[in-house]
């Protein structure tokens, strides 16, 4: 009988998987530290109608949504967004601002499992509350460099697209486009990429034709890769809210410049996130070399606490997710190896020895080292081979002529040179040995 398996989309992790997802929590942990964000977590749990006041009604068909055994209709997280709006928008009053937080945590959605993309996943999440200007960006995209580049990734490896929501839609009204045929029009956009000109086929259906004199001013936007391009493509266009948002520009690249990451960021219009709720600077990071694509997005939401109910209260973030960050560090080659050995391992003589011998043990893992020792008695060279095939740096011997002198003999398994130390000793002696190691 064939026995049972983990459900699709999800993944088990055995010790060395679950090592390597590790390191890649630590890392954008220590990142998100040398930032100076503050680490929150949330119920894996959240009423359905957050989520439908977020996205629509439609993402329910998304998402691990049940009524538990209450009558409520609750749902698995599928992003930490809505989430952290809710907490922030509840205590904003009592919060310092700028409030800048991240998390750590699991992720659902009911969606057909692919390379790069699972039913449940991590990500690490950043957000900056409170703080409207162009400085909050700044902060996060160098963020997310360092989250990535702390791998030992390049700008050969990935590189940031950054874009501006604001622009199109001032650029497409200037056009003549109502504010619906906008957004019918950056959702065409952000299919662009993938679909070609076919990606304009679902706005004609939605809104009528688009004139192809229309149609290649909005691909003219598209073309757009520097500051200066885009300054030049608008210079036909006056007013204040355009110099106010183009100055916002100059000081986003210029920031990113003064901390020498101007290789990491390339300007791109083609980046619009389908997600209505964005309201300004958009960005992804990007695989440069490979497939696997968007590595990481986000951008401003500044009506979003204040929809879910919370206070007008601007707000700025990204998300990057532990599968595709996996994929990319194999593909380069930069997933380390983890080994797990000891410090110490106990070669026991008898049943008499076990028990002098445990007393140490105890006290050596009660002082924070890594103590292995047989659980059954074993002749002395099994028990050799077994401290030598576990890595680990000392061996402590407890045989009869050795507790009989009250001793215990070291060996170093390095060299395998050998001290005796007196049975009181042991934990100065083995402290001294491993602190120079």
């Amino acid at each position: 009988m064939a026995g049972f398996q983990s459900l699709p989309g999800f993944r088990d992790f055995y010790p060395e998987e679950f090592s390597r997802r590790q390191h890649i929590f630590r890392v954008w942990r220590q990142a998100a530290s040398a930032f100076g964000f503050q680490e929150y977590d949330a119920p894996v749990l959240e009423p359905l109608e957050l989520y439908k006041t977020k996205s629509g009604d439609e993402i329910e068909a998304q998402l691990f949504s049940f009524t538990d055994k209450g009558g409520r209709e609750v749902a698995l997280r599928p992003e930490m967004t809505p989430t952290v709006c809710r907490m922030v928008g509840a205590k904003a009053g009592a919060l310092k601002r700028p409030i800048k937080w991240f998390s750590v945590a699991e992720f659902y959605r009911y969606e057909r499992a692919q390379k790069g993309r699972l039913r449940a996943f991590n990500q690490f999440n950043a957000d900056i509350f409170g703080e409207a200007g162009p400085e909050a960006e700044i902060e996060l995209i160098a963020l997310l460099i360092q989250c990535l580049s702390s791998f030992g990734l390049t700008k050969d490896d990935f590189y940031i697209r950054l874009s501006d929501r604001d622009l199109w839609f001032f650029y497409l009204e200037a056009l003549g486009f109502t504010d619906a045929q906008s957004r019918g029009i950056l959702v065409a956009i952000d299919r662009f990429e993938k679909m070609g000109e076919d990606a304009f086929k679902g706005y004609v259906e939605m809104h009528g034709e688009v004139a192809a004199e229309m149609k290649d001013k909005v691909l003219a936007f598209l073309q757009i890769k520097s500051l200066a391009d885009l300054e030049a493509v608008l210079a036909p266009f006056k007013s204040d809210k355009l110099a106010t948002r183009l100055s916002d520009w100059r000081k986003v690249l210029s920031g990113l410049s003064a901390m020498k990451l101007s290789e990491f960021v390339a300007v791109d219009f083609g980046v619009v996130r389908g997600l209505a709720y964005y309201t300004g600077f958009v960005f992804e990071a990007f695989d440069r070399k490979g497939d696997l694509r968007a590595l990481a997005g986000g951008g401003r939401y500044n009506d979003l606490v204040k929809k879910l109910g919370g206070p007008d209260l601007p707000a700025v973030g990204f998300a990057i997710g532990d599968v595709t960050t996996g994929l990319l560090l194999e593909q380069r080659g930069l997933t380390p190896h983890f080994v797990t050995a000891p410090d110490i391992y106990a070669v026991i003589g008898g049943e008499a020895e076990r028990n002098a011998a445990f007393a140490d043990i105890q006290a050596l893992r009660a002082s924070g080292w890594r103590v292995e020792y047989p659980f059954k008695e074993l002749a002395f060279g099994k028990q050799f081979k077994a401290a030598a095939e576990s890595g680990a740096k000392l061996a402590l011997i407890y045989g009869g002529d050795e507790l009989a002198k009250g001793v215990v003999k070291i060996r170093d398994m390095t060299d395998r040179s050998e001290r005796e130390v007196a049975r009181d000793q042991v934990l100065a002696s083995v402290r001294d040995f491993l602190s120079g190691h």
